[in-house]
C-alpha cells in the first residue's frame, strides 16, 4: 500500500484556488524524446479513496481511473524499447473548479497523484517509495476567469490527465538510468516536463 501524504495533499487542495494556473506542455505531434529501452507495460491506477479539495465538482467511481489510463497510454505508449516498465498510480486528491466569481472567488482545478514505476524484468520497484506530481491547469482564455465556468468536468479531468500524463514522463526522463540511458542523456519534454 502506498502511504498517502495527508498534509501536502490537503494544504495543496486547500489553497489550489490561489495558486498560478500551470501544467506539463504536452505535444502529441512533437518527436519522440528518447527513453532507451522502454517500452509501456501495465498502468493500474487506483482512484477511489482520492481527496476532494474545496469548490470542486465531484468524478464519479472509477472516472479517474479510465481518463488517466487513457492519456498515459497516449503519452508513453509509442516507446517500442525492449523492455516492460509498469506504473501504479494513486490519485491522492483532486478539485475541478466549480462556477465561481471572477477574482474574488476564481478555483482552479488541481490534480494530484503518487507514483511507482516497476521494471518488469527485475521484477521489482525502482521507486523507493511513491513520488507525488502535482498538475494544476494552464494559464489560456477558457481558464483565465476559471474552468468551472467555462469547461465541463469530464473535460477538466481530461485536461488534468493530459498534464498529468506529461508530468508523469517528464519525472521517468528525470531518471534515465532506470532505462538503460546515462543521466543527462535525453533532454525534457516541453522544455522541461515538469515546470
Amino acid at each position: 500500500m502506498i502511504p498517502r501524504s495527508f498534509s501536502r495533499v490537503s494544504f495543496v487542495l486547500a489553497f489550489s484556488f490561489f495558486m498560478a494556473a500551470c501544467g506539463s506542455r504536452h505535444d502529441p505531434e512533437a518527436p519522440l524524446v528518447p527513453m532507451g529501452d522502454f517500452r509501456l507495460g501495465h498502468v493500474v491506477v487506483i482512484d477511489d479513496q482520492a481527496e476532494i479539495g474545496p469548490f470542486s465538482r465531484k468524478a464519479e467511481a472509477g472516472a479517474w481511473k479510465e481518463v488517466l489510463t487513457e492519456e498515459i497510454g497516449k503519452q508513453l505508449g509509442r516507446y517500442k524499447g525492449g523492455k516492460l516498465y509498469h506504473l501504479g498510480i494513486r490519485v491522492d486528491g483532486y478539485v475541478l473548479a466549480i462556477p465561481g466569481v471572477p477574482v474574488v472567488v476564481n478555483p482552479k482545478s488541481v490534480l494530484i497523484v503518487s507514483v511507482t514505476v516497476w521494471d518488469d524484468a527485475k521484477e521489482g520497484k525502482l521507486t523507493a517509495r511513491p513520488q507525488q506530481l502535482v498538475v494544476l491547469e494552464r494559464l489560456s482564455p477558457e481558464t483565465f476567469i476559471g474552468s468551472g465556468l467555462t469547461q465541463n468536468r469530464q473535460r477538466q479531468m481530461r485536461n488534468l490527465s493530459r498534464n498529468m500524463a506529461a508530468k508523469i514522463h517528464g519525472y521517468l526522463l528525470k531518471n534515465p538510468e532506470w532505462f538503460g540511458l546515462q543521466s543527462g542523456a535525453a533532454p525534457l519534454p516541453g522544455g522541461g516536463g515538469d515546470k
